[in-house]
Order: C-alpha cells, then sequence, then structure tokens
C-alpha cells in the first residue's frame, strides 16, 4: 500500500482518510509527530486529520509507553481500531469464515489446521526462491519477505528491538487479510508462523496477533545466530 507524501488539507478528500489510516496500520503504534514527519505533513494538518479519524470511529489512541512529551503530558500513540480494521481492504469476507466453520463442524479441527497449513505453504512456495536470493542473513531475508508481504496487504514492516538489531528485530504486520477468520480459527496463526520461520530459516517467535486482540501481529525473528527452522517443524506459537 502506497502512502502519498502530499494530502489535501481540508481533511475532505477520501484518498486523504485512506492514506493516513494505512499510514497508522502500518507504522502504529505512532505519534502524531512521527506521523506528520512520515507523511509531510504539518502538526495543525496531522491534527485535523487524526480528529476527524477518531471521530469516525477508525483509529483510536492510548497513551505511549515510551514516556511524556512537553510539561509532563502524556505521550498518545495511534492505532487503528476494530472498525479501522473492517474499514481496510480484505481478500476474505463473512463467506470464507463460514466456509471454514462448516469445515470444522464437518471434518473436525485436524482438517481446518490441515487448510491453513494448505494455504500458508502455498504462500511458503510463492515467495521462497524471492526470500532465498537475499541470502543466510536473517535481516536481508526478513526485508525481502516484508516487501512480499505487502504487495499481499498484510501492511508489513521491520523494526529494531529497543534500539538494536543485533540481538534481533520484530516483523510487524498492521493489517491480516484473514484476520476475521484467525480470529476464530488460530490454526491459521500458528501456520504463518511455522511457515515465517522456514522461510527466514531461524526459530521465530509470535509475541502478539491482531486475531488475538492486539493492535498489531508481531513476530521476533533472532539475528544473533542463525538457527535451521527445518529441524522444528512448529518453531513458533502465537501467544494469545
Amino acid at each position: 500500500m502506497v502512502i502519498a507524501t502530499e494530502l489535501s488539507t481540508d481533511g475532505s478528500d477520501p484518498r486523504t482518510r485512506d492514506r493516513v489510516v494505512a499510514a497508522i496500520s502500518e507504522r502504529g503504534p505512532i505519534t502524531a509527530k512521527a506521523l506528520a514527519d512520515a507523511l509531510g505533513l504539518s502538526a495543525p494538518g496531522i491534527r485535523r486529520h487524526l480528529d476527524q479519524l477518531a471521530a469516525s470511529g477508525l483509529i483510536t489512541s492510548r497513551t505511549s509507553a515510551s514516556g511524556k512529551r512537553g510539561r509532563g503530558r502524556p505521550a498518545r500513540e495511534w492505532v487503528v481500531s476494530d472498525q479501522g480494521h473492517d474499514y481496510l481492504p480484505t481478500g476474505y469476507d463473512d463467506l470464507a469464515a463460514d466456509a471454514v466453520r462448516f469445515l470444522a463442524e464437518a471434518a473436525g479441527d485436524d482438517a481446518v489446521h490441515a487448510f491453513a497449513t494448505k494455504r500458508f505453504a502455498a504462500l511458503e512456495r510463492r515467495y521462497a526462491d524471492e526470500v532465498a536470493a537475499a541470502g543466510d542473513d536473517p535481516m536481508e531475508r526478513a526485508a525481502v519477505l516484508v516487501a512480499a508481504l505487502r504487495r499481499d496487504g498484510y501492511a508489513a514492516s521491520t523494526r529494531s528491538v529497543g534500539g538494536r538489531d543485533d540481538i534481533g528485530i520484530q516483523l510487524c504486520q498492521g493489517h491480516c487479510p484473514v484476520q476475521q477468520v484467525a480470529t476464530e480459527f488460530p490454526a491459521f496463526c500458528d501456520a504463518e508462523t511455522d511457515a515465517f520461520a522456514r522461510l527466514l530459516g531461524v526459530h521465530v517467535q509470535r509475541l502478539a496477533t491482531l486475531a488475538g486482540g492486539d493492535h498489531v501481529c508481531t513476530t521476533f525473528i533472532p539475528t544473533a545466530a542463525v538457527t535451521a527452522a527445518a529441524s522444528d517443524p512448529q518453531p513458533g506459537r502465537p501467544t494469545r
């Protein structure tokens, strides 16, 4: 999802709303200042957009865990709300959820797990050559994986851990096209985590999921050492 660097000043353009929501989805939790810097907007301009989006229920704010801003006032960070996630484009709808429910009722949980595994195995095959071409460095492989996920609508990005990337990085997904199904059937989160581990060639750990009620899906990728993920068929499990 491409974010424009110039936005309308009155906030009335629907494309402006889409771009700001997309930026928060990709980068959130994010402060107004950081968002303004990312989009090339003035402080009053970004405040106007944020106020309108908050009033429409598409975004919500929370107190920053990173500290305070001027004169002791707590900084606020913005994230996409549940309503906002529904607003963002998705490749799945109620029909998909109904189909998986029917599969669970007709064939049991094992069938759902097999279906989820097969789906993400297809994603893995689609990305495999591209990721492998990045070499053995998990950071380089993660960068290629993020680019591939972004093409598929996952609003993916990588972030350092505590300002350092020599220990590990976090792969963050601010939007998930299968969130509606994964909320009810965590096997989809499990299968995705396993596919990431195999693609990256390291043991990864799922720290948070949108399906589990968090504001972003977060997967920890160790960079201190390369450990083959193939030795463990289930290298990481999401925290729910």
